[in-house]
């Protein structure tokens, strides 16, 4: 099959990449450069912003694929774009959705495709769902050929994938852990989350490229895993060989007091307890089978990043707002205590 990624370079894309090249495929990247001089020397390129639609229109001049992949369409209006430029381009549009869309707060804990679409804690979950609709429109109306995929939290080699942590990324919290100081973990750790390796989500991925069955359709792509918060994070520690030092905060204080923006992230997703229940991509994909558990997958990220001191991304003003909010449940506990 020839086919487009638009992106193909990110967390979730670059492993998807990868096993086309290696499966043979004929593999096309449309981005700005970033992160290509990684993949294998079979993908091609087409140099373009796809934010920049007139520029991209150029540079897809005579071009038809069998598959577009779609990893960076977050709004409506971007969506509109990509009908404009691949709307007769391409036998299958994959558009890469979210699975924080699912009706927050859970009604029940068992994920399905069938579950309704409601988020009202944060907007990308909000903008994703809207994305869907404008899609399964076009599908309906015009015969576009849709193809939505709706990963959850997903991981790579190059960041250790957590509950809360700063702007910067995840290292300040790795960071702490090595430096024997306490960790915040959202609510009472007990939780269930599903962590998927990025080599797992490409194989279910790929498996719906050129599928008849995908069409007009929705799949999630996870692991079969489930693991508590308090699992999660005492892998990280396990694999950082040091002692966890949890401290938990209940998800809403975090949310309604913190110098960060945890509405969202937390009580519209990963507070929230969820089983992901994949049997309709095992139905269209029979091969699929999750096959990294979080305690090896993590190991190997755990490893690339203390090797590659350009991902140890600092983050003091975290740390220290870190410090503070442990400090404060402390003394909170402690006036308890002592008063009844």
């Amino acid at each position: 099959m020839k086919i487009l990624l638009v992106g193909g370079t990110g967390t979730i894309s670059m492993a998807i990449t990868k096993l086309l090249a290696k499966r043979g495929e004929e593999v096309w990247l449309l981005n700005r450069g970033n992160r290509n001089t990684e993949l294998p020397d079979n993908v091609s390129f087409i140099s373009a912003d796809v934010n920049n639609e007139q520029e991209t229109e150029n540079a897809l001049s005579g071009t038809a694929f069998d598959c577009v992949c779609e990893f960076i369409g977050f709004t409506p209006e971007q969506i509109e774009r990509d009908f404009r430029l691949f709307g007769k381009r391409t036998k299958q549009f994959v558009f890469v959705s979210s699975a924080s869309a699912y009706h927050k707060p859970v009604r029940s804990f068992t994920i399905t495709e069938g579950t309704t679409l409601a988020n009202p804690y944060w907007e990308y979950s909000r903008n994703k769902i809207a994305c869907e609709e404008l899609l399964f429109k076009h599908y309906r109306e015009d015969g576009f050929p849709v193809t939505v995929v709706r990963p959850s939290h997903t991981y790579d080699e190059r960041s250790v994938p957590l509950g809360v942590h700063g702007k910067n990324g995840s290292w300040q919290v790795v960071k702490r852990m090595l430096e024997n100081k306490p960790v915040i973990i959202h609510g009472d750790g007990s939780s269930l989350w599903t962590m998927t390796h990025n080599s797992d989500f490409a194989k279910g991925f790929c498996g719906l490229l050129g599928n008849p069955h995908a069409i007009g359709e929705a799949f999630q792509i996870t692991s079969d895993e489930s693991l508590t918060w308090d699992q999660i994070y005492q892998c990280i520690a396990d694999a950082l060989g040091v002692k966890l030092h949890a401290v938990h905060v209940s998800s809403e204080f975090l949310a309604a007091v913190s110098d960060y923006d945890f509405t969202g992230s937390l009580i519209g997703d990963k507070a929230c307890s969820v089983v992901f229940d994949n049997s309709k991509l095992k139905a269209a994909v029979p091969e699929f089978k999750a096959t990294v558990r979080f305690e090896q997958g993590v190991r190997q990220t755990v490893e690339y990043v203390l090797s590659h001191p350009e991902l140890q991304i600092s983050d003091p003003e975290f740390d220290n707002w870190c410090d503070k909010v442990i400090s404060a449940l402390e003394k909170a506990k402690k006036e308890i205590r002592e008063n009844g």
